[in-house]
């Protein structure tokens, strides 16, 4: 009851800000200028990721913004360019629900030879219907975290390169979501079965299974960042319940009448950003990694979430389902 009240009114935490605080704010107060840094950040183009691009650009952060839809960045772009007028933004193709053209996107960002400071996993996917992405894998999985996964494992020589190079930090941000603690069980087995079976999907069921898999990928890359010695760090965090175009599947009377009756504890758009710039950017966070963040403070997360054997295991699935892709492999690995 008592966390009920302290969101509902704001109330700020050990960081100084809580549920209210702005990703202006929290970049304003304690963020130096960010000049020197690259960021790439997906899901750019709009709600979350469109804010956190415009404030890290406000702070002169190098932009790197990754979409589907080039027409769609290109807009992205210039309404930032608009309000800050020397922001330098970088346009790429990237698709995150297929493995190849995650591969094209590194290749063509590593042609640019520009640094990497920042890693930004933003984008998300809540698919309402049964989907399967290039690869064989179902589409929220592949979108939400098997693409990420893949990003951020071929970006990671540059990350920990322009760290070694410049002295700064490297940072990934995982954008996670509170709902990853409403699935307990084998998440490998029940990803099997939605992928090979339609009658077995379930919307929530897929978004919470791959919002999951965010907080164990966060886990195992912070093991392995650190025994690699990398100055790079990795969080993941749950931005809050905001209403973005990641609804935009469904939109209508019962969509309306949910948003209606949680609207108390709906943040807006520039709160909602708020951890992740925090996380992305804040001094206090210097060697802090593997952690999980809401309402920018650390906070807990599922006990499965929490799980280093699990968060094990997924990876080396993982790593085999980016250089198969669905395959006949889900069987063995259902039994670990």
């Amino acid at each position: 009851m008592l966390t009920t009240v302290k969101y509902l009114i704001g109330s700020a935490g050990p960081s100084g800000y809580g549920s209210k605080s702005t990703a202006e704010q929290v970049v304003t107060d304690n963020c130096p200028d960010l000049d020197s840094c690259t960021a790439i950040i997906t899901g750019a183009t709009s709600g979350i990721g469109a804010e956190t691009a415009r404030v890290l650009a406000r702070r002169g952060a190098r932009l790197v913004i990754p979409a589907r839809s080039l027409k769609t960045a290109e807009e992205t772009k210039n309404r930032i360019v608009s309000e800050f007028r020397d922001a330098r933004i970088t346009v790429m193709r990237l698709d995150l629900s297929s493995l190849n053209s995650v591969r094209r996107f590194v290749s063509d960002f590593e042609a640019l030879d520009l640094p990497l400071n920042l890693l930004i996993n933003n984008a998300g996917k809540f698919s309402y219907d049964y989907g399967i992405s290039e690869d064989g894998i179902e589409m929220t999985f592949a979108t939400n975290y098997l693409g990420h996964f893949l990003l951020t494992k071929l970006l990671m020589k540059k990350m920990v390169a322009t760290a070694k190079t410049t002295g700064i930090q490297g940072r990934i941000v995982n954008v996670s979501s509170g709902i990853h603690t409403w699935f307990s069980g084998d998440l490998i087995r029940s990803l099997g079965q939605i992928t090979r079976d339609k009658s077995r999907y379930d919307a929530t069921r897929a978004y919470a299974i791959s919002k999951l898999a965010n907080v164990l990928h966060t886990k195992e890359l912070a093991c392995r960042l650190q025994m690699m010695e990398a100055n790079v760090t990795v969080n993941c965090v749950h931005p809050g319940i905001v209403r973005t175009g990641l609804t935009r599947d469904r939109e209508g009377f019962i969509t309306d009448l949910v948003f209606f009756l949680t609207s108390k504890f709906l943040k807006t758009i520039p709160q909602a950003a708020a951890t992740t710039c925090y996380v992305a950017t804040h001094p206090k966070l210097r060697n802090v990694s593997g952690k999980y963040f809401a309402d920018c403070n650390e906070a807990s997360n599922s006990e499965i979430g929490c799980n280093l054997k699990e968060a094990a295991r997924l990876w080396s699935f993982s790593e085999i389902m980016v250089s198969t892709g669905f395959k006949p492999i889900f069987a063995p690995w259902s039994m670990a």
